[in-house]
């Protein structure tokens, strides 16, 4: 069974800002997040997933590659696939660092009609109609 992670996007009020954040520090259709602590299920979460949580709500993942030590010395580097996937906004509690998600309790991805109008709507819009449960 696949195993996820969750992550809280902070500073970021909608997906369209996790995109540009994400996609600055891609290279090579990878990008990398950055965490204190490496996962101990870090085998298990190879091709699965980060969920992305913006307004308490999970909003978007990218594919897990693979985990690499910091430049620094005292991190963990979570190596993800640049591309990022809206889900079906799922609520879910904010919280600090990341939390494991199993596969069975993963929202799924929006399928390809879906995910055109979702890009084509301005980020503000498509927060207030996930909060409405509209979509």
């Amino acid at each position: 069974m696949t195993l996820h992670i969750t992550k809280v996007a902070v500073g970021c009020a909608e997906i369209d800002t996790l995109r540009e954040r994400m996609d600055a520090r891609a290279e090579a259709g990878e990008t990398y997040l950055v965490t204190r602590f490496r996962p101990k299920r870090e085998s298990e979460l190879i091709g699965g997933s980060v969920y992305w949580i913006i307004k308490h709500r999970l909003v978007a993942r990218q594919e897990i590659l693979g985990f690499a030590d910091d430049p620094d010395g005292k991190r963990c580097r979570i190596l993800l696939s640049a591309e990022l996937r809206p889900v079906r906004a799922h609520p879910k509690r904010a919280h600090q660092g990341w939390r494991y998600l199993a596969g069975l309790d993963a929202p799924p991805d929006l399928g390809g009609d879906e995910a055109e109008g979702m890009a084509s709507l301005p980020g503000a819009m498509a927060a207030e109609l996930a909060a409405l449960a509209l979509i």
